[in-house]
């Protein structure tokens, strides 16, 4: 089990957005892929979660938790072969982390745990929660955004993750957004220069 939560090793630039529901990652993350002519890797738990809703009428249970960050890896690691020098990511397994702790009393599940904590990235924008609400079949707790954005950003600074808080319209994170890509990406290249490959 724990295999299906490994991250592919590929020498691309991994990038997540990060943040509670409604705070436009989705939106950003396909500006960033359409901006660097690369691929992103959908949110899998909206897929799954709707499709639960549409059939059974059923919202996220704890035994859900580990099929959907399964189903995110397995996106990740399929996407990332065919990225461009960048791979944008709609969220990755500390957001499912969180979650499960946010709605679950503190329960992770220990593979979850693990790989949440060994996969790694170069980057995350955390998502502010100036964006306006958008309800629909799976949003909840809108009067909680506050209390869920700090939950997000104490795990990104708990576990030591890099970010860069995106606030604003539209444009003004996507600018942000990709000016600190774009320090990557020469960060990168002037190393292969140096190392002369």
């Amino acid at each position: 089990m724990e295999e299906k939560l490994k991250q592919t090793d590929i020498n691309i630039i991994k990038v997540v957005l990060f943040g509670p529901e409604s705070s436009g990652k989705t939106t950003l993350s396909k500006l960033l892929a359409r901006h660097y002519n690369t691929v992103w890797v959908p949110e899998y738990a909206r897929d799954y979660l709707q499709n639960k809703w549409n059939n059974e009428r059923k919202t996220c249970e704890i035994s859900d938790m580990l099929p959907i960050a399964e189903g995110q890896m397995k996106s990740e690691n399929e996407l990332a072969l065919k990225a461009d020098k960048i791979l944008i990511c709609d969220t990755d397994l500390l957001e499912t982390k969180v979650y499960s702790e946010a709605f679950y009393g503190g329960f992770v599940h220990p593979d979850l745990e693990k790989a949440a904590l060994q996969n790694t990235y170069d980057l995350y924008f955390l998502t502010y929660i100036d964006a306006p609400w958008k309800k629909d079949d799976l949003r909840d707790r809108p009067e909680q955004r506050l209390q869920m954005f700090s939950a997000f950003e104490n795990a990104l600074i708990k576990n030591h993750r890099r970010y860069v808080l995106l606030k604003g319209d539209k444009k003004e994170r996507l600018e942000t957004a990709i000016r600190e890509i774009d320090k990557i990406l020469q960060t990168r290249s002037d190393l292969h220069r140096f190392l002369g490959k």
